[in-house]
């Protein structure tokens, strides 16, 4: 385990070294619940797949990164996306990355797009969210419910330091009334570089448009609907996920040559 000082607080990341220097560093971004860990092999099969490097890395909070400075509000996506991950791609060298986020990370990944138009390659997003659905938060209202009588607390202390702080922030930000409004739907006609848009068809927390959104704004976006899949893609149909972005990264080099 390795971290890196943003700021003064510690942030944990893994980096994946692979073959090919000479195309872009794969940054994975996680979801509302993940870390590091809870990715599993999946990074290290796409930088397998891809010959990339990678960098896989908690945020605060999250993991065994620091604490959360303060209780999160509706705008913690786009702290993420504006505040902190341009200085850790700086402190560890990383320049124009092809990002990869899931879920939130989805989000920040086409937030952080916008902002940097000419300093990202290209972004994976899977099952991202652009607005706010009903599903959405009837499904974060199940996880309520199964984390306060399941066994959901040990399970996610199995990547983090502080599980009930990883919960708590998640489930209270998306049902606070303050957060009903969150929106980024005005910030894709920003984004320049190409997008994959990956969601399953049994999405347990979102409706097909919150793709089907990124490619009526966006200028370049390909979308991946997979039959027999959740929420979660790289893991419910990793295998379908890998070959996507191994076609969209080879995509990208035949559109720069």
């Amino acid at each position: 385990m390795a971290f890196v000082d943003i700021d003064g607080r510690p942030l944990e990341y893994r980096l994946l070294a692979e073959q090919r220097s000479d195309r872009p560093t794969l940054v994975f971004l996680h979801e509302g619940l993940g870390s590091v860990a809870l990715w599993g092999d999946f990074p290290a099969r796409v930088a397998q797949a891809t010959t990339c490097r990678a960098l896989v890395w908690s945020r605060l909070g999250h993991g065994h990164s620091a604490p959360l400075p303060a209780p999160r509000t509706p705008r913690y996506m786009h702290q993420e996306a504006l505040q902190h991950l341009p200085p850790l791609l700086a402190a560890l060298g990383i320049e124009r990355p092809l990002l990869i986020g899931h879920s939130d990370g989805g989000s920040i990944a086409l937030i952080h797009a916008a902002a940097r138009p000419d300093r990202v390659a290209g972004a994976v997003v899977l099952a991202p969210h652009e607005f706010v659905e009903e599903k959405a938060l009837a499904g974060i209202r199940r996880a309520g419910e199964f984390y306060a009588n399941g066994d959901w607390p040990r399970r996610l202390g199995r990547y983090h330091r502080d599980p009930d702080a990883v919960f708590r922030a998640w489930h209270d930000t998306w049902l606070s009334p303050a957060f009903r409004s969150w929106d980024i739907r005005d910030c894709l006609p920003a984004i320049r570089c190409p997008l994959l848009a990956i969601q399953g068809e049994d999405d347990e927390y979102a409706t097909m448009r919150q793709i089907d959104c990124i490619a009526e704004a966006a200028p370049d976006v390909e979308l991946l609907k997979l039959a027999h899949c959740r929420h979660t893609p790289q893991r419910d149909q990793a295998q379908a996920v890998i070959e996507a972005i191994v076609r969209f990264l080879d995509r990208l080099e035949a559109a720069a040559a």
